[in-house]
């Protein structure tokens, strides 16, 4: 089979962003701002042209045999255990890891393209692309892991660009404590995940060596099977062998609990709750960044990291159900707070966790007979990368012309902004799931999923969040784009640069025409999807709560804003819950200060100052104590030597002699 120059090197798709992040940081940055952005844009477009000749090449080998091979054309071995275990740093090319990398280079090519514009006369300029690329090479090494070991050094090394780009703007304690907030609820997932690496990893291990290491059926190049590789954990006969290792606790086998650790880790990076506190205010970055890590790429890598590892949790079907119901929990919770919330960003943020949670839902849904749900999840991390992109640099280009984040500060830019406005109104569309845009089209692949598999009230939540996903969207767009100025900011507004409108317009195509790729033909798992087109039975319903919830939301923020207060009025206690996100971050902070601090730090921190520090300062003490006493023997007078001497050995003599006499 010939795959080609460009497949068989891969490696250059994560090569390149790293190759710039060394010259950009090391040798451009401090000589020339302007060079550092043109340069780091400049590999990432680059890498996005190979991403697309790999993707052509590779749809050319399905043309000639009929089907997705699951190639990996390059490994190179970085750490060596013994005879038996060995991991490989490589590329994984299938269709889930090919959807991913064409997501990730085209969002963070037109970002590049973008920050040039936005950031341009920050004083952080070079860093904020040298950090851009090596967050691209860390979230691109992620999605092309063929094992589970590269995965988690890559998912570390996305949230430590993560935790930069959060904190860019470090004179702002704001900014600082978003990014150790990220950093830290992060780590703890995280915790989750590396111990459910350890348990599939330690009974993949001798697993593995019960086949000997090429016993496995369906995989092709069994070469260089390592236990680690996802082609292994997934393979049915393996997952057969976990079955037998038994219950641990309360019926609770050792497959499941692997799976809900590694659960942990992907809530915690797509930020399902309640892990979910860090990404609201990670919008303290700028705002390219909130398009590019929290909206199209780093956040779905949770969603990805479920799919790569989906015929496991499908196994369990406990940790699945677990996905279903987290997921579907976050998507209601978030699309609630989303509805009163002021901060453009922060509503999008909002939005983001809901559709996170669509996503989750979507996958927990689905089983290996009946697989839909997986291709509508992956069909929707494609759609949403688009459209929330596109929605997040919109309001980027409205923050840069009003200087506020507040809706309220905004008004009547429609006129003054009319390229971003008709994009902001495209990206709006789409989320709200009218056709023919592609939120559209993959929304409904998730609901007919959730009520295929029998899993009613988890369809009832997705209807509902789909009219309030509507609500809360054209809530911003009528508030910011209708009416009249409400600040002098607004009034002075005018349209961005060419250089931040391309990428707007690019992505405001692709919000329109991404729904019409064919998902169920390009991504699926287990047995043949049997959902074939739209179910107009799902969609009609679909549109039509969507539009109800548009027009509540033309009623009160298009009309006269006297209704609004009535409705909050109306609603009292219960809107002030909401609108404080349910105190959700204030019960974090009362547990750590109130309870974790005072009776887990504090004691601990006691017994290490006064047992630990205490014995060692202990035995300085005696020892200093003990020398200054024999200092004392140390005259430098040879009389006083002598005389010790004389009495030594009189008192040794005399011992010796009481010794022999008594015998």
């Amino acid at each position: 089979m010939n795959e080609g120059f460009f497949i068989e090197n891969i490696w250059l798709i994560p090569g390149i962003p790293l190759f710039s992040f060394f010259i950009v940081g090391f040798l451009i940055r401090p000589f020339s701002r302007k060079a550092a952005g043109i340069a780091a844009s400049s590999a990432i477009f680059i890498s996005a042209l190979i991403v697309y000749s790999v993707a052509w090449d590779y749809y050319q080998i399905f043309s000639q045999t009929g089907a997705y091979p699951v190639v990996i054309p390059w490994t190179v071995e970085w750490l060596h255990y013994q005879e038996d275990l060995s991991v490989y740093v490589g590329v994984l090319l299938d269709p889930t890891s090919l959807l991913l990398m064409i997501v990730v280079t085209t969002v963070s090519a037109l970002v590049h393209l973008y920050s040039i514009g936005y950031m341009h006369g920050d004083d952080g300029y070079g860093r904020y692309f040298t950090y851009l690329n090596l967050f691209t090479f860390s979230m691109l090494g992620l999605v092309a892991a063929p094992n589970i070991m590269q995965m988690f050094v890559c998912w570390e090394l996305v949230g430590v660009s993560s935790f930069l780009l959060i904190g860019f703007y470090y004179q702002k304690p704001s900014a600082v404590a978003a990014s150790k907030k990220a950093f830290v609820v992060t780590r703890f997932a995280d915790l989750g995940f590396l111990l459910g690496i350890l348990i599939l990893g330690y009974y993949g291990f001798l697993i593995f060596g019960e086949f000997d290491g090429v016993a496995l059926s369906g995989i092709a190049d069994q070469s260089r099977l390592q236990p680690f590789d996802f082609q292994f954990l997934n393979h049915p006969q393996v997952l057969a062998k976990f079955s037998e290792q038994g219950e641990l606790f309360g019926g609770i086998s050792l497959l499941t609990l692997a799976m809900v650790l590694i659960f942990a880790g992907a809530a915690g990076k797509s930020a399902m709750f309640p892990l979910h506190i860090w990404l609201p205010d990670a919008m303290e970055g700028p705002t390219p960044v909130s398009a590019l890590i929290h909206a199209a790429t780093m956040v779905v890598a949770g969603v990805y990291l479920v799919a790569r590892l989906f015929p496991a949790f499908a196994a369990s079907g406990t940790a699945l159900l677990v996905v279903a119901y987290v997921g579907a929990f976050t998507c209601l919770f978030a699309a609630l707070i989303g509805c009163t919330q002021d901060d453009i960003k922060r509503v999008l943020a909002f939005s983001t966790l809901s559709q996170l949670g669509y996503m989750m839902l979507a996958l927990g849904v689905s089983t290996m007979a009946s697989p839909l749900g997986y291709t509508a999840s992956l069909f929707h991390l494609f759609t949403h990368a688009f459209f929330k992109a596109l929605l997040f640099l919109c309001a980027g280009s409205v923050i840069h012309a009003v200087h506020s984040n507040e809706i309220w500060d905004m008004g009547g830019l429609a006129r003054k902004m009319p390229v971003t406005h008709l994009t902001f109104l495209i990206a709006t569309v789409a989320i709200a799931g009218l056709p023919p845009f592609s939120g559209f089209f993959s929304k409904d692949e998730i609901l007919a999923a959730a009520l295929g598999n029998q899993h009613p009230v988890i369809f009832l939540v997705g209807m509902l969040v789909a009219g309030m996903t509507a609500f809360y969207m054209f809530r911003i767009y009528f508030v910011t784009f209708w009416g009249h100025a409400r600040s002098q900011g607004a009034e002075k507004a005018h349209e961005s640069p060419p250089v931040m409108l391309v990428p707007l317009l690019i992505l405001a195509v692709l919000a329109v025409v991404a729904g019409f790729v064919p998902m169920g033909s390009l991504i699926s798992i287990g047995q043949a999807s049997e959902h074939h087109g739209i179910n107009w039975a799902i969609a009609i319903p679909a549109v039509l709560v969507a539009l109800v919830g548009i027009g509540a939301a033309w009623l009160l923020y298009a009309g006269k804003p006297e209704r609004v207060s009535a409705l909050v009025r109306l609603w009292g206690n219960l809107y002030i819950l909401v609108k404080h996100k349910f105190y959700v971050d204030e019960l974090y902070l009362f547990l750590t200060h109130k309870v974790i601090f005072r009776f887990i730090s504090r004691p601990i921190a006691w017994f290490d100052r006064h047992v630990v520090d205490g014995g060692v300062n202990l035995s300085g003490w005696s020892t200093r104590k003990f020398g200054a006493v024999l200092s004392l023997l140390q005259t430098g007078q040879v009389q006083s030597y002598g005389s010790w001497y004389v009495l030594s050995a009189a008192f040794f003599g005399l011992l010796l002699w009481m010794m022999f006499s008594g015998s």
